[in-house]
């Protein structure tokens, strides 16, 4: 929630900055804002790389079918997640956001950096999701216990610098590009779609699960309303700590008072911490198809055309860091390469989905209970011993 105050106090200064400041003090604005976005673009293929590649090595060997439907489950969750609310935002932004376009503006007129930095990332997106996939499929089928190792450092350098340089950096960041948007007259345009957006996207989650718990409840013989009300303890501590792994000590209390198998939800909830964003999915679809509303260079595709970008947005979700705005940070290399957005849209995409992300994480946490009941399902047809091999495994 320190982290949402500051994103806010970020928009502020930098509309401030625009409205009463001089030219120089924007353009020194406008210098931290390039040097951060550079490092960001850097960082977003080590993203995928590591942390995917770490999240696959390190699943729990010798859990035979039971771990594939799980993840069967977490990545159709989050894939029909944001099939859901890229249909209905689709539907529903243009009619909202229609008349508060942001207007280009040409170069010549541009307050600009003081710098012309550029830092080119040491692999394209594509290229380090590949590898990710190749070392982490690798690691886990021949047991590379030193390579695991060293995916894993990597890994923890990774979060470092995530979570003590460039998480911390982003309010300047966003102040920047807030400055750079008040000089140009399209701030306030911008700012009154962002409530509009953020209530959807919140609906949405709402939406999801309570499909996901009415469909488990009825199929599963179980009261969708005792489902949920049992798991409203993990939901409203995700608000708080806006991580899913932080949620576990209470995501598991919840999901076991659904009476599902200790082996089973100690198995299973931890896995899909890392493996089920369908919130985050959720967010980062509703709020790419505002920002492509508003950003006259870019054109909302049809739902054939973003499914391509759904069905990749699945995969980058596997081990997403768990510090706030992870998610999104692991999705801005998708799209920029595959949506088209330029840095101004990358960066209203960080605002918005910043402004949320607890109740993204709280969806999250509540659609693992969901997923934590057809696993069990499936264990008890399967014997309640392999159920505990697996949770010993993981």
């Amino acid at each position: 929630m320190n982290l949402v105050l500051k994103l806010i106090a970020g928009i502020v200064t930098g509309i401030i900055f625009g409205l009463y400041m001089p030219d120089l003090m924007i353009q020194l604005l406008l210098t931290v804002q390039t040097v951060i976005g550079q490092l960001i673009k850097f960082t977003i293929p080590l993203i995928i790389l590591f942390y995917i590649a770490s999240g696959i090595a390190s699943l729990p060997q010798g859990s035979g079918s039971l771990l594939g439907k799980t993840v069967g489950l977490a990545y159709g969750s989050t894939v029909i997640a944001g099939t859901l609310a890229f249909i209905i935002a689709s539907n529903i932004l243009p009619g909202l956001i229609g008349g508060n376009e942001i207007q280009a503006v040409s170069e010549g007129e541009k307050l600009k950096g003081f710098i012309e930095l550029s830092i080119p990332p040491a692999l394209e997106v594509m290229s380090a999701l590949a590898l990710a996939f190749i070392l982490g499929i690798g690691i886990s089928a021949i047991n590379a216990t030193k390579l695991r190792a060293g995916i894993n450092e990597a890994k923890d350098i990774v979060e470092v610098l995530l979570s003590k340089v460039i998480i911390p950096a982003l309010p300047f960041y966003i102040a920047g590009v807030f400055a750079e948007m008040t000089v140009e007259g399209t701030v306030f345009s911008t700012l009154k779609t962002f409530g509009v957006v953020l209530i959807l996207a919140l609906i949405l989650h709402w939406v999801w699960i309570t499909v996901l718990y009415v469909g488990s409840g009825v199929v599963l013989g179980k009261s969708p309303a005792t489902l949920l009300k049992n798991m409203l303890p993990a939901y409203f501590t995700a608000l708080g700590t806006m991580s899913s792994a932080a949620t576990i000590p209470v995501s598991l209390k919840a999901t076991k008072s659904n009476k599902v198998r200790d082996g089973v939800a100690n198995f299973t909830v931890p896995l899909c911490a890392s493996i089920h964003l369908s919130g985050s999915t959720i967010t980062i679809v509703t709020c790419a198809s505002a920002v492509m509303l508003l950003t006259p260079d870019l054109a909302l595709p049809g739902l054939a055309g973003m499914l391509g970008f759904i069905f990749m947005l699945g995969v980058t979700m596997i081990a997403a860091p768990g510090a706030p705005g992870g998610a999104v940070m692991s999705a801005l290399g998708l799209l920029a390469s595959m949506l088209g957005f330029t840095d101004e849209a990358l960066a209203l995409m960080i605002a918005l989905y910043l402004a949320q992300d607890s109740f993204g994480t709280a969806c999250n946490v509540t659609g693992d209970g969901a997923i934590a009941l057809w696993v069990d399902k499936f264990a008890g047809e399967q014997g309640v011993e392999s159920v505990d091999s697996v949770a010993s495994d993981a």
